[in-house]
């Protein structure tokens, strides 16, 4: 069980680790709003690793054949979530987000804003697949339940330890920027977010040309 623990853990850590566009809003979000902001925005994240995590255990070959299937799909409706919230995010105003009240309401929408922005991101799931082959988990109907829920308890825990230990170190240097800085830095992880999703966008539109032009 420890060694379920322990290989499901390296697994959420190896699948948070690269900085993609959840990286850079988790950023965002701790630079404007708090390390508390920027940690529940990579629960989101957490939350939607399990759910690729448990699909790759479980060995639902239908639905990895469904997202293979339409990974084009998947892929420009993917960009088009995260350009959407990268034009949200460059015309957003870090004082208005500095003074918000209702704090609770927005760790919500901030959880949910990652979630669905990792969600629609299935490359993930090839991810994780390649991370439990080199760990050496076993897939399938040869998983038990208890190693089943342990092990992604394990990957549940990795990928939120690496977004505690980003959000806390990034709030360190928090109270070093000013409000114009931390403008600059909202216009950027704005444009930085939305050429990642541009890119997923026009990776699967060029998918579904080549596909009708065979």
């Amino acid at each position: 069980m420890i060694t379920a623990l322990a290989k499901g853990f390296i697994v959420g850590l190896g699948a948070s680790i690269p900085l993609g566009p959840l990286g850079v809003l988790c950023v965002q979000k701790t630079l404007s709003k708090g390390r508390n902001c920027g940690f529940i925005t990579g629960l989101g994240a957490s939350v939607s690793d399990t759910f690729y995590a448990a699909i790759s255990l479980m060995g639902l070959a239908f639905i990895q054949n469904l997202i293979d299937e339409n990974i084009d799909w998947v892929m420009l409706f993917g960009g088009f979530v995260i350009m959407f919230i990268g034009v949200k995010i460059y015309l957003t105003n870090p004082i208005k987000q500095i003074r918000q009240k209702h704090a609770h309401k927005k760790h919500v929408e901030d959880f949910f804003e990652a979630l669905f922005m990792t969600i629609t991101n299935p490359g993930a799931i090839f991810l994780i697949l390649g991370l439990f082959a080199a760990v050496g988990i076993e897939l399938g109907e040869s998983v038990t339940k208890s190693d089943l829920v342990t092990t992604l308890w394990g990957v549940f825990a990795g990928s939120a330890v690496w977004w505690f230990t980003l959000s806390t170190t990034i709030n360190v240097f928090r109270k070093r920027f000013r409000i114009k800085q931390l403008m600059l830095i909202n216009r950027i992880s704005g444009i930085v977010i939305f050429v990642l999703g541009l890119i997923s966008m026009f990776n699967g539109v060029f998918s579904l040309v080549l596909k009708a032009l065979k």
